[in-house]
């Protein structure tokens, strides 16, 4: 009997529309977000899912021209999840397009009312202002239909989501920005000037040593995993914690950082969290002694 092909998923429907938007085939990636519209209407509708699919698929239209469809998924975006950012931006150029300024001017406006400082929306605000001046005289104004106000919470939702991207950024530029290789020598040196303070019993120096070698080389697992067991020696644990998330950034099965994050998360009486550790640590290295002792122990106290 032949083996039956499974259909993709609604989220690799998505993947696959999101790399063919990239590579300029908008008609392809139209196909690909209908069929993954199907899937989530046909699994239960999921408000945010829709939002962002229609909005993809609007921003494809947008693309290949047809403004029209553009403005219809904008409109269902926003009624799925109101005022979204995307979907305001693209109808409002949509509605340029089709030369409505006015609506595509309350669209800019909305926009601008969740975050002052979007380009696209200061753009088009002054290019409607242009047009509707010059259309309707000085007046324009009274012409325009109602702007909807935007409620606090979007706004505040909106300025928090920004943060988290900006923090993710920062992330991601420490992890991948390499150091020159003066930085990275003199990173191992102070690392080895605080390893020959853990063996003296000095953790507090060791700590100050391996926190200097970090801001040398940030990208150096075994400095966070050393400063981790230093912290622990003082009873430090949740600098221990934030140690080892950083190491574990940087590797996600590393063992030492595991083991040291659950011992951390023992002392804090977090022992949900010590398990979970403990279970990722056991998938990478069965045996591992030390580990199946601390789940033991654990495992009691729950």
């Amino acid at each position: 009997m032949p083996h039956k092909r499974r259909s993709p998923s609604w989220t690799e429907l998505k993947k696959a529309g999101n790399e063919c938007f990239k590579t300029g085939q908008y008609g392809e990636a139209v196909c690909l977000y209908s069929q993954a519209i199907k899937e989530v209407e046909r699994s239960g509708k999921n408000s945010e899912d829709l939002s962002i699919l229609y909005s993809n698929r609007a921003a494809s239209y947008l693309k290949d021209g047809n403004c029209g469809e553009c403005v219809k998924d904008c409109t269902v975006s926003l009624d799925l999840v109101p005022f979204g950012i995307k979907p305001l931006l693209r109808r409002g150029a949509a509605y340029e397009a089709l030369e409505r300024y006015r609506l595509a001017y309350v669209d800019y406006k909305t926009a601008l009312q969740i975050d002052c400082h979007i380009p696209a929306a200061q753009d088009g605000t002054n290019r409607m202002t242009k047009c509707l001046t010059e259309v309707d005289g000085h007046s324009w104004r009274e012409k325009l239909p109602p702007i909807p106000i935007v409620p606090m919470a979007v706004k505040e939702n909106f300025s928090q989501a920004t943060c988290q991207m900006a923090q993710h950024k920062c992330t991601r530029e420490k992890y991948t920005s390499v150091p020159g290789e003066d930085a990275i020598k003199k990173a191992l040196c102070l690392k080895e000037e605080g390893n020959a303070l853990v063996k003296k019993a000095e953790y507090k120096k060791a700590i100050e040593k391996y926190t200097q070698s970090l801001k040398h080389n940030p990208s150096e697992i075994t400095t966070y995993t050393n400063r981790a067991l230093c912290y622990l020696s003082v009873k430090m644990y949740k600098e221990v914690v934030r140690d080892c998330e950083e190491a574990l950034q940087l590797d996600s099965a590393n063992i030492k950082a595991l083991y040291r994050q659950a011992q951390a998360h023992k002392e804090l009486k977090d022992y949900k969290a010590c398990v979970e550790d403990l279970n990722i640590l056991l998938k990478v290295e069965p045996k591992n002694t030390a580990a199946q002792n601390l789940l033991l122990k654990v495992q009691n106290k729950k």
